[in-house]
């Protein structure tokens, strides 16, 4: 799986809820979280789509990171408050070192 190819059905998936009983809204709801962790990431990390594309790793990070928006219902993402997994994943292809 590349970064750029995650869907909402992918990201449905990896946080294990039934599609079918999902709501309009709540459906609306993963569309925009996984849309703030892509840019979230390619902010963090200095990279563009295509270079995040290269790095099955931060796929991962994706996930965990719509899972934690998911669960909390807000979105807090910001570089104080990371869970440190993922942050270990995203400074090891970090080019933004500001």
């Amino acid at each position: 799986m590349i970064f750029s190819g995650i869907t909402v059905d992918n990201v449905i998936l990896k946080l294990r809820l039934n599609k079918a009983e999902l709501t309009q809204q709540e459906l609306d709801d993963l569309a925009a979280i996984l849309d703030e962790v892509r840019r979230f990431v390619i902010s963090y990390t200095g990279l563009t789509t295509g270079e995040c594309d290269q790095f099955e790793d931060l796929c991962a990070a994706v996930f965990v990171l719509c899972q934690d928006l998911y669960d909390n219902r807000s979105f807090y993402v910001d570089k104080s408050h990371i869970n440190q997994v993922i942050r270990h994943i995203l400074d090891m292809h970090s080019v933004n070192y500001i």
